[in-house]
């Protein structure tokens, strides 16, 4: 399988996880990606997460870029530098069009400028040059394994933030490069303008071309389903409402909700801890079905920690 994304021009299915920190967001993206390459689908499977947990999960040393993990799929941990880099680039871009514009800036102003905060959100910038680089691959399916809630939400806001901010960004670069040119008439006459008007290594107009595809991706319904990963408590179920209510408010396509780590009581122990937790979790699905006009996928709780592709594959068939 290759794994060269510029070899790749098919539109793939992308599938996000996300939920509230500790319900098992990783261990579910990782069993779903497992059970659709076993099924024939190249599959990728991306985690967005500052705070990785992708290649233990599947007991594999992950990077940047996709390693292949078995048969048709493979795996990418998200490197954070990637939005620091996207960052640097627009700022460079603009002090390039100031110094052609006669204005000096040297590299303490560089620097400067980009510890002046133009674009928020380093990791959440990075994990949407990830959906970018990926969702139109090649991949039959992208699953992302998305950050904690409030990472999440912020990757949803920003596309609209950073078309406002690259936006005010592209329209300075434009107006101090008319400035420039207009000088350099004076002196060069139209020669001044051969050239003009082409964009083609512009980082603004490239970063905001690519945020804009991504907004447009998440709430796509005929590509994109999002998944929320709850476990049978309060806190989780109160969490999921809220997430829900801000997905739905973005228009982001909530396909299911995946209750985790349900205790059934297979052995029909008939211990008082089991029986109490049996009830509990029945009782809190039960919530969760009667609240939510959502499907809902229920995986069991496995005995001991979930990690390797044996207990991962038998998560996975709870999710596909």
């Amino acid at each position: 399988m290759t794994n060269d994304a510029s070899a790749r021009t098919e539109e793939s299915d992308v599938v996000l996880y996300g939920g509230k920190g500790g319900v098992g967001k990783t261990t579910c993206a990782a069993a779903h990606a497992l059970a659709l390459a076993r099924s024939g689908a190249e599959t990728l499977v991306v985690s967005t997460d500052p705070a990785h947990s992708l290649g233990d999960a599947f007991e594999h040393e992950l990077g940047a870029e996709p390693t292949d993990v078995e048969g048709s799929l493979a795996a990418v941990e998200v490197d954070p530098e990637t939005g620091q880099d996207a960052y640097r680039g627009v700022v460079e871009a603009l002090a390039a069009e100031f110094r052609d514009a006669g204005l000096r800036l040297d590299d303490a102003d560089l620097e400067r400028l980009f510890e002046a905060g133009l674009i928020p959100g380093g990791d959440e910038v990075a994990a949407l040059e990830y959906v970018a680089r990926y969702a139109d691959a090649g991949y039959d399916t992208v699953v992302f394994d998305t950050a904690p809630t409030g990472h999440t939400l912020r990757l949803l806001d920003l596309p609209d933030v950073l078309a406002e901010t690259l936006g005010v960004a592209g329209d300075v670069q434009r107006r101090v490069r008319r400035t420039a040119r207009a000088a350099r008439s004076v002196v060069l006459g139209p020669a001044a303008y051969w050239g003009a008007g082409d964009d083609g290594d512009d980082e603004v107009a490239g970063l905001r071309e690519r945020v804009a595809r991504v907004g447009v991706l998440l709430r796509d319904p005929a590509r994109t389903r999002f998944r929320v990963v709850l476990t049978p408590e309060r806190m989780a179920i109160a969490e999921t409402t809220r997430l829900v209510g801000r997905l739905r408010e973005a228009n982001v396509p909530v396909d299911s909700l995946v209750v985790n780590r349900l205790f059934t009581n297979p052995e029909n122990c008939d211990c008082g801890r089991c029986r109490r937790d049996e009830r509990r979790h029945a009782e809190r699905l039960a919530t969760v079905e009667a609240d939510f006009d959502l499907p809902v996928e229920r995986v069991p709780e496995l005995d001991g920690e979930v990690g390797g592709i044996d207990a991962l594959a038998t998560v996975g068939e709870s999710l596909v």
